[in-house]
């Protein structure tokens, strides 16, 4: 492995990781790439998601060469590499020894706006669904068996005062911040994956972060247990946040 700080940024669905990432391939000594466990995970499952076809054939699928690539050497010989991972992604069952190469930092969102927006999209929700389970089983791993800091931040946080929390953020893994990554250009980005056309509507018209703004509308029965069950997880990686 050759110098440098490769991040990994584990986050669950609906939440500010595109944004996030576009944050840090506006910096010029950065290298940022979108979901490079994405096409496996769709071979792995078979989750019908859209694109997901063109996605395996255009996005590396065996899960050892993505491996090898995102733990090798940082493209352009940036020395910082900003990887954007979904917890999900990784199967309950695989090995994630790899991940002691990589800086793993953590990005949460309160689980009721992660279900709300959810299930504007899919009715096939349950805890899984908000990769929290995924999330603690990385979180654990990195503190108890590297013995390393896990960096939590909460989305919401972020979005109130970016600057102080992507200061600490950067302070955490050994970088100095940027202002660069306050604002970008609105637009599709070079790092998108394929599938951005599909999923990254809403961040391609901002260009920053915009001020939170609370989700309407009610949990039914259903969603309400699923909360239920995800909120413990949620205040338990919260409670260890990077805080401003």
């Amino acid at each position: 492995m050759s110098d440098g700080v490769r991040i990994a940024m584990w986050s669950g669905p609906r939440n500010i990781s595109t944004a996030m990432m576009y944050a840090f391939d506006n910096r010029i000594d950065c290298h940022a790439t979108d979901e490079p466990l994405y096409a496996n995970f769709l071979l792995s499952t078979g989750t019908h998601h859209p694109g997901a076809k063109m996605v395996m054939e255009n996005h590396e699928t065996d899960l050892d060469q993505v491996i090898s690539q995102i733990t090798g050497p940082i493209p352009g010989g940036n020395p910082i590499w900003y990887q954007k991972h979904m917890c999900h992604h990784v199967m309950d069952d695989s090995d994630i020894s790899w991940i002691g190469g990589l800086t793993n930092c953590f990005l949460i969102r309160d689980p009721r706006e992660v279900l709300l927006s959810l299930s504007k999209i899919t009715d096939s929700i349950d805890l899984r669904s908000t990769g929290l389970p995924q999330q603690i089983r990385i979180v654990e791993y990195v503190t108890r068996e590297l013995g390393l800091d896990a960096p939590i931040l909460d989305s919401k946080e972020i979005l109130e005062n970016p600057s102080a929390l992507l200061g600490k953020l950067c302070d955490s893994v050994g970088i100095k911040f940027d202002e660069k990554m306050l604002s970008w250009e609105p637009g599709p980005r070079n790092c998108d994956g394929i599938w951005a056309k599909y999923w990254y509507g809403s961040v391609w018209t901002s260009s920053g972060f915009a001020a939170p703004s609370p989700r309407k509308g009610e949990l039914g029965a259903k969603l309400s247990d699923v909360l239920d069950e995800a909120m413990p997880l949620y205040q338990k990686l919260r409670e260890t946040r990077i805080r401003a």
